[in-house]
Order: structure tokens, then C-alpha cells, then sequence
């Protein structure tokens, strides 16, 4: 009781005095160097106070859950600008948790009986040689600090994935990591419905300040549209999820109606990525849900639907392609066109570098300034795989869609074990997430921004690495 105690009060204490350094700066112009000074004396505070109370306990998941439930704020709370980079709220959330984690690994010495204990050792390690190929990749990029920024973000998404896998070992803990993601949506959701019917965008938005008919487009928290709308797409999966597995009505009514809004806030974003997203994802559903002896059928149907619509549509898949070969010096590309482009322009950035990429963040220096077809302007990829590869290089591209494959794969083959309703849901839930996922990423202009992409994989990776440990396996939990 003692200990529990505690961690809430230590858990309350971080989250006000967070709080009130993001009203501060909110309230009072404050020069940004005194803002920094602050949030690196309450990030120290926060630690000393964790340390004292809670370090010597196994206590360093409430970190964690505070860590995540600020992910989903992005920086509608607090934003401060420091040269090419900016600091929110999650970010010093995520500087606390990493030092009072590394204390806790030094004074324990545990750290490599944690190592030992995971199940995902190949997906951390790709993820280790990700970061250190983008850092040796800065000798060849042409923007450093585009370079640098970008490894930063991609540094802060892996040590969240892997403070996820260290820190979420039981599936009690995994349920929680999932209530809060679908909680803390609920929130987002208003924000959205509040943008679209009152017509107020926070200044986060790119909306805000903008003319009157783009201010009904749902933003939430986030730079546009379009990155609402590929969160939603995961999230609905998250609802649709607990619908089915849950046994209470409450739960269930409640959970089908966000689902819902969910879809009719994607779209409103009017992002056709996204509602292709939900729309695949829940032909993937329905597939996993047939019997077995209906899915050969499935397959049957869905290839010759998939090879009728092939040909039917080729045409216009050539004029689309032929359209993109014309370059109107005096004229707006149609969109279709400039994202064909956009794609034309990455593949032949990759062929010139020979498939080593261009460098950490640089793709979009080169769409700037040395692009080879028009592109209205646009200096975004506008799709994630096309975005690691025209950074990267082919063989990290090749690498994350094997992590992404052999995830999906490893979900699937839990959930064909026999399984408690909890678990199932928690794998039906992750399983079309990555399938939405996957669809709906060709809408942002870019998810390296995008810190819930991360904390999508941290989610999914952490359950893998517990399922693959047998005496997790076994292991009952109450339906919720």
C-alpha cells in the first residue's frame, strides 16, 4: 500500500509540475531559454522525486504510462523552439524516463538480465542498426542539420520502443498500454469534433489562422488533417477490437460508437488514404474471422475481384503514369500526378546514390531543390515506405517491411492458439493497426514526425515479446 502510494504521488507530482510549466509558457511570453532552464530543473526535479520514492521499487512503469499518456498531447500543450528543434511536453517526459530508467539499470545491474529475458532481440538489434546506418549515412547527405534533425527524431521513436519492451513484460501491463491509448483518444476526438463544428483550430494546426472553409477540417492536436486521420484509422481498429471481445454491454455500446466516430471523423479530413486504411483492414478482419474451411473460398474471390479490378483499371493506371512524363512549366499538377511524381523523383534518387539513400532527412532537401519531375511545389514524399527508402536506402527499407511482416505473423499465430477473450483483443487490435496502418501512411506528408507511430510499435513489439515468453502463455487474466 506504501509503495503504491508513492507512485501516485509521485506520478501526480510530475504530472503538475509539467502542467504547470506548460500553462506558464502558455500565459506569460517568457523567453525561451528561461523555459528551457525551467523544464531541465522540473525534468531533474521529476527524476530526484521518482528516485527517491520509487526507484528502489518496481515502480518504473507509472513513468512509463505518464510517458505515454503525453505522446498523445504532441505539442498542443507546450512547444518550445530551440534553433532546429523543438521541445513538448512528451519529449521531457521522455528525458525523465530514460535517465530514471538507466539509474535504475546501474543500481540494480540488471540490464543484461533484461536483455536476456526479451523475445524480440533481432527487432531491437535492426532497429540499433537503423539508427547507427543514418548516422554514418550524414558523411554522404547533403544537409547536415536536416541530417541531424531527423536522427533525433528517429532516436527519440527507438528509445521509446525499447523503454516499451523493458518496461511492459506482463499482459496486465499491455491492457493498460491499451486503455490508455483508446482513452486518451476520446480527448483527441472532442478536440476534432470541436474543430469541425465551431470552426477553432489550436495553433498547433496548420489550419489555424487559415481561411474559413478549411477550418471544419478535424486536426485535433495534430499539423493537419491527414496525420489525424491515419491516428484514427489505428484507433478504430482499437474500438472495433474491444466490440467484440468484451463481455460487458457498456463497454461494448460504448466502444462500437467511438469506433464510429472514428470513421465519421476520418472523413471529414476527406483523407481517401485512411478510409482505404478502415476499409482494408476490415476485409483483413473479417478474413481472420471466417473459418477455416471458408477462407480458401475468401482467397478464391478476393484474387479474382483483385485481378478483374487489375484490368479494369490499368488504363487509367497508364494515362495517370503517361500524365506524370508531362512537365507544365505555366500549371498545377493534378494531385494524383504530383504524388506519382513525388514517388518518380524518390526512385531516382535512390538509383543515383545505388540504393544507399540519400542520407538521414534529406530526402525532402532534394525534392527542394534537385527535383527531376514537378511536383507542385511539394517537398514531402507523402508516403512512409517511400520515405525510408529515399533517406536510407533499399536495405533498410527491406528491413522494416521484414520487422513489420514478421510481427503481423507472430500476432496471427498467437491468435490462432487458443486465447482468453483479453488476448484476443489485444492481438485483433494490433493486427489490424499494422494493416491500417500500413494503408493509411501514403496520407501524411511525413510520419517521422509522427511520434504515435512509434508508440503504435512499441505497443505491438511489447506484446510479442511477452506472447513468445511460454510462461506468459499461460497465463490468465480476468475479462475486462
Amino acid at each position: 500500500m506504501q509503495s503504491n502510494l508513492l507512485v501516485k504521488q509521485a506520478t501526480g507530482v510530475s504530472a503538475f509540475l509539467l502542467a504547470g510549466l506548460a500553462i506558464t509558457y502558455s500565459l506569460v511570453e517568457m523567453p525561451g531559454i528561461m523555459m528551457i532552464f525551467i523544464g531541465v530543473w522540473a525534468v531533474i526535479v521529476i527524476t530526484l522525486l521518482i528516485k527517491s520514492n520509487v526507484i528502489s521499487k518496481p515502480q518504473f512503469p507509472a513513468v512509463m504510462y505518464l510517458l505515454v499518456m503525453t505522446t498523445f498531447l504532441n505539442q498542443s500543450v507546450l512547444n518550445i523552439h530551440v534553433g532546429f528543434f523543438s521541445i513538448f511536453l512528451y519529449r521531457l517526459v521522455l528525458i525523465a524516463a530514460v535517465i530514471v530508467f538507466l539509474f535504475h539499470a546501474i543500481k540494480e545491474r540488471n540490464l543484461p538480465q533484461f536483455w536476456n529475458q526479451l523475445n524480440v532481440k533481432g527487432i531491437l538489434l535492426f532497429l540499433l542498426f537503423w539508427m547507427a546506418y543514418g548516422s554514418v549515412s550524414l558523411l554522404w547527405a547533403k544537409s547536415i542539420i536536416e541530417g541531424i534533425k531527423s536522427l533525433i527524431l528517429l532516436g527519440m521513436g527507438i528509445t521509446f520502443v525499447f523503454l516499451a519492451v523493458f518496461t511492459f513484460r506482463k499482459m496486465t501491463s499491455l491492457f493498460l498500454f491499451y486503455g490508455i491509448w483508446m482513452f486518451m483518444t476520446v480527448f483527441l476526438m472532442v478536440i476534432g469534433l470541436i474543430n469541425h463544428f465551431a470552426h477553432i483550430q489550436l495553433p498547433t494546426s496548420t489550419l489555424y489562422g487559415g481561411p474559413e472553409y478549411k477550418l471544419s477540417y478535424p486536426t485535433s492536436v495534430f499539423f493537419n488533417q491527414n496525420d489525424f486521420a491515419t491516428f484514427l484509422t489505428i484507433s478504430f481498429f482499437f474500438y472495433l477490437a474491444l466490440t467484440k471481445n468484451s463481455k460487458h454491454v457498456f463497454l461494448k455500446t460504448t466502444s462500437i460508437l467511438l469506433a464510429i466516430i472514428c470513421v465519421y471523423l476520418i472523413y471529414l479530413t476527406d483523407s481517401r488514404a485512411s478510409l482505404l486504411g478502415v476499409m482494408i483492414g476490415l476485409l483483413v478482419y473479417m478474413f481472420i474471422l471466417l473459418p477455416r474451411f471458408l477462407k480458401k473460398m475468401a482467397v478464391t474471390i478476393g484474387s479474382t475481384v483483385f485481378l478483374l479490378s487489375t484490368i479494369v483499371f490499368f488504363g487509367k493506371l497508364v494515362d495517370l503514369y503517361n500524365a506524370s512524363t508531362i512537365n507544365l512549366s505555366n500549371g498545377m499538377l493534378p494531385s494524383n500526378v504530383a504524388r506519382l511524381n513525388l514517388l518518380k523523383n524518390t526512385l531516382q534518387y535512390i538509383l543515383d546514390s545505388f540504393g544507399f539513400g540519400v542520407g538521414a532527412g534529406n530526402i525532402s532537401f532534394y525534392l527542394k531543390n534537385e527535383s527531376i519531375y514537378p511536383t507542385n511545389n511539394v517537398v514531402e514524399v507523402h508516403n512512409w515506405l517511400a520515405e525510408i527508402m529515399g533517406n536510407f536506402g533499399i536495405g533498410i527499407l527491406l528491413g522494416y517491411i521484414t520487422m513489420y511482416a514478421y510481427l503481423f505473423i507472430r500476432l496471427y499465430k498467437f491468435y490462432r492458439v487458443g486465447r482468453n477473450r483479453n488476448q484476443k483483443g489485444l492481438l485483433e487490435a494490433c493486427m489490424m493497426g499494422l494493416i491500417g496502418f500500413a494503408v493509411s501512411s501514403i496520407s501524411p506528408s511525413s510520419i517521422s514526425n509522427l511520434f504515435f507511430h512509434w508508440v503504435f510499435l512499441g505497443l505491438v513489439i511489447s506484446t510479442v515479446s511477452v506472447l513468445k515468453d511460454t510462461k506468459n502463455q499461460h497465463q490468465h487474466e480476468k475479462s475486462y
